[in-house]
């Protein structure tokens, strides 16, 4: 059965995650609600969120709903665990979903590098432009003003005596 994510939530008390969707009849709207059992202030929210994506009982009705917005759910969570008010935590969120230009990926460790070029790949997917899409253009052709004299470099102007 086919089945169409709508919204999707969190309860604080008792702790769940709500789902509104649509079945294959999209007639009427439809609330799953999913009690989080075993989360703590301490626990991991991306693997909270993998092993609730993959959970049997559950899997046909998040095949609609993203990991990473699984994964925010659960931070939310866990900032309301560890007293946080909401916009404390939706500060905290935008901070890490966030990416600085000027910082060294290099430095990271493996797992803060891999959720960093998730965030971008996210970011890509969101702006890129498609063959459906009603403002795609196929080719386009972009003069970039030249303020300065363009410097030649020494390598460039012995390659073209050579030929």
């Amino acid at each position: 059965m086919m089945y169409t994510a709508k919204k999707c939530g969190i309860r604080f008390q008792p702790p769940a995650i709500v789902l509104i969707y649509q079945g294959e009849a999209k007639d009427k709207n439809r609330q799953r609600i999913m009690p989080i059992r075993n989360f703590s202030k301490f626990s991991d929210c991306s693997r909270a969120a993998e092993q609730l994506k993959h959970n049997p009982r559950h899997k046909v009705y998040l095949e609609g709903v993203s990991l990473q917005q699984l994964e925010k759910l659960f931070t939310f969570l866990k900032g309301f665990l560890r007293g946080q008010t909401l916009d404390q935590t939706m500060q905290q969120i935008q901070r890490e979903t966030t990416i600085d230009p000027e910082e060294d990926l290099n430095k990271l460790d493996d797992k803060e590098l891999a959720k960093r070029k998730s965030i971008m790949d996210e970011l890509f997917k969101k702006n890129q432009k498609k063959k459906d899409d009603p403002d795609f253009v196929y080719d386009i052709e972009i003069e970039f003003p030249q303020d300065e004299q363009q410097q030649s470099c020494s390598w460039d102007a012995e390659s073209d005596d050579e030929f």
